[in-house]
């Protein structure tokens, strides 16, 4: 839970222009320094071991700055070189019979308890284990010392748009096909241990709302003629302009347009316009198969927040573009798997010429569609074997028309309207259809064991599942956005949250966004957006667009920061190895996946702006089995646009050990005091810009 930070106080108070100068230093080690401070620390170890790996701030005019953090200049090796390998060689040693001392007294103490009465002291006893367990972890970090950090090395060029567990050509040699080359795979050889270089003439996105609108050409995997050759109508609204693609949505070189197209929709479901779909209970909307995000970019001004979601592409991905434009999108697929969104979680589902083979499996891809859709919840269907006249002139499109039209029956979906290609159905707000149906070939309602309210890359079912959740609310009969926000005492009962706790992450949050924004927007924020009629803006602009927000929790960081009318959007994620509140942060009308962070998040390099993350490192200690914290901000590290920013709260001897990472990353890092909390720190960091080189191309 969120804390107040102290302003000017910590590491970052004083004079701003001087932390401008101090993190703008670039990180400088040779051989020879190495060596030196290699043995400077071994002559501390005795005295501090904590100074080895955490050299303490100062702000004498003596302090020196040395790998991005300051370095006091006072201590100096006293000792031969001899005698400082043989106090090493004692600590570590030392240190490794602590570790078997407390293992093997804990496991003695086990068997004793086990062996004993079946007394409560043994559950209180597991909770003291798994703390060792992790204490000793802790220990084992700190005997490497700042050795276990080195300088990373930067990735080859091929890896400029690596996306870990999505290698298709890999699942093709393996014989999968019929969809399953693009799952998700995730293992050992996923992961990379470099530092991804940006492209040779990558530059830093256009500040919205340009940014939304048009990109960099060089930042994506994608040609000039792959941009024209594109298929879909999304991925047709776009031109190219030298080393840049905009995307109009009102573009002469095509039939019609996304303002056109998404108007229709609105009217095929009784509304004027799409500015309505809000008051009619819409706020979330699953695009499927996204083309490069112009029906996400169209509705986002209008208060509707589209999350995208397609295959993985090894170059002109709809996924990487939608994201370079500062749009929600993730790599995904359900040829096999259940998307990582829990049941009854979006209010309308979209699909335009998405490749996918609807009326293949006996219609298992419809039943998911029902699955993440609310009751009363829209599902959006362009394609070209609609029942056209066109179509119904051909048998086989014919067939596949009637096939799916069978399906969404035995779904009880009511056919609201057809124009063209497209057509709208309408998930029932009640579940009496169900019992009602007609015997047949259809789906049946999954029972309890199988009706998983959270999957996480589960395997496709063939039931209609969600029907047992107590989350089956109606969109007509929830509040309205964008009070929909603030979920109500009955509506938090369901998700086992107390208001009182609800309350207090609230107000917990919006102090500490005001706090953020303090510290940084003299940096990357800028509190005044260019309104009609006025000149730009002076820099900084206001670059944060989209942020990874790692250990989201009820969704309180979101929440803050549309309080404080900031335009941007979060990616909420949950960790699998935490309390799954992803459906109530989705019930509040967010976006968000579960996510396991031992593994690659679903999402190509160089996608966020923001990335942040409260208490994550504590919860992910547990699994030092799997994965390492180095690991892990090798993952931060993709994901991170440069010159973006990391904001990381955890305890303070987590955050000074992964400000020890960050210098290996090249990262510029400072830690920050919290007020009347001694045991938690701020790490602020960012990522400079280092592009590979040309003769890499």
């Amino acid at each position: 839970m969120a804390r107040p930070l102290h302003r000017g106080v910590g590491r970052l108070s004083g004079n701003i222009q001087d932390y401008l100068e101090d993190t703008q230093m670039k990180i400088k080690e040779d051989s020879d320094k190495n060596t030196k401070t290699s043995s400077d620390h071994v002559s501390l170890s005795l005295r501090n071991p904590f100074q080895i790996l955490f050299p303490e701030n100062n702000s004498s005019k003596q302090d020196t700055v040395e790998n991005g953090v300051l370095a006091s200049d006072q201590f100096t090796a006293t000792n031969s070189k001899n005698r400082h390998l043989l106090t090493l060689l004692i600590l570590k040693f030392s240190l490794i019979l602590i570790v078997i001392l407390g293992l093997t007294i804990s496991l003695l103490w086990t068997i004793s308890l086990t062996t004993g009465s079946k007394s409560p002291m043994i559950r209180g006893y597991r909770r003291l284990q798994e703390q060792l367990v992790s204490d000793l972890w802790d220990i084992g970090e700190l005997s490497l010392g700042a050795a276990r950090f080195k300088e990373s090395e930067f990735c080859p060029p091929e890896f400029e748009n690596f996306v870990p567990c999505f290698n298709t050509t890999e699942n093709l040699e393996m014989g999968l096909t019929d969809g399953k080359e693009f799952d998700r795979r995730c293992g050992p050889v996923s992961k990379q241990n470099c530092l991804i270089l940006a492209p040779f003439k990558y530059k830093i996105p256009h500040r919205w709302p340009t940014g939304r609108d048009v990109i960099w050409i060089d930042n994506v995997k994608i040609t000039a003629q792959e941009v024209l050759s594109s298929g879909s109508l999304t991925k047709r609204m776009i031109m190219l302009d030298d080393d840049q693609i905009s995307f109009s949505f009102a573009s002469s070189m095509v039939d019609d347009n996304i303002e056109d197209y998404s108007h229709q929709i609105a009217e095929m479901i009784g509304l004027r316009n799409e500015s309505y779909l809000v008051q009619a209970g819409v706020r979330t909307v699953l695009d499927i198969g996204c083309g490069y995000g112009s029906l996400g970019a169209h509705l986002f001004p209008k208060q509707l927040l589209t999350m995208c979601v397609a295959n993985y592409e090894s170059s002109g991905s709809q996924v990487q573009i939608t994201l370079e434009r500062g749009l929600p999108a993730i790599v995904g697929s359900f040829a096999s798997k259940q998307l990582p969104f829990p049941s009854l979680s979006f209010d309308m589902i979209h699909s335009a010429w998405d490749g996918v083979q609807w009326d293949k499996k006996d219609g298992v891809y419809l039943i998911e569609v029902d699955r993440v859709l609310r009751p009363g919840g829209y599902f959006v269907w362009t394609s070209p074997f609609a029942n056209t006249p066109a179509s119904v002139r051909d048998k086989e499109n014919l067939k596949k028309w009637d096939f799916v039209q069978n399906i969404a029956k035995y779904l009880c979906w009511d056919l609201l309207s057809q124009q063209d290609k497209t057509v709208v159905w309408k998930k029932p707000s009640k579940k009496d259809c169900y019992a009602s149906r007609k015997h047949g070939p259809g789906p049946l309602i999954c029972k309890v064991g199988h009706d998983v309210e959270s999957p996480y890359y589960h395997p496709l079912e063939a039931c209609i599942g969600g029907t047992h959740s107590r989350r089956w609310i109606p969109i007509e009969e929830r509040v309205r956005w964008p009070f929909r926000a603030t979920l109500s005492s009955k509506e938090l009962a369901v998700h086992g949250v107390l208001q009182d706790d609800f309350a207090e992450d609230d107000i917990n949050w919006k102090s500490s966004v005001r706090d953020y924004w303090s510290l940084l927007s003299p940096l990357i924020f800028s509190d005044h957006p260019k309104r009609p009629g006025d000149e730009d803006p002076i820099p900084p602009y206001n670059m944060v667009r989209n942020v990874l927000d790692m250990n989201a929790h009820f969704g309180g960081f979101n929440s803050a920061l549309l309080d404080a009318r900031k335009s941007v959007w979060v990616m909420n994620v949950v960790p699998t190895s935490g309390v799954n509140h992803l459906p109530l942060i989705l019930d509040r009308g967010f976006v968000g996946v579960l996510h396991d962070w031992c593994e690659a998040f679903p999402s190509y390099p160089r996608t966020y702006d923001l990335v942040h993350a409260d208490g994550l490192l504590s919860l992910e200690t547990v699994k030092q089995s799997r994965c390492s914290l180095l690991n892990l901000f090798y993952e931060i590290d993709r994901l991170l646009r440069p010159e973006g920013w990391v904001i990381l709260r955890d305890t303070t001897s987590l955050i000074e050990s992964a400000r020890a990472i960050t210098s290996g990353l090249k990262w510029e890092a400072r830690v920050v005091d919290i007020e009347s909390n001694n045991d938690e720190k701020l790490l602020v960091c960012q990522k400079p810009l280092i592009r590979s080189q040309a003769s890499s191309l």
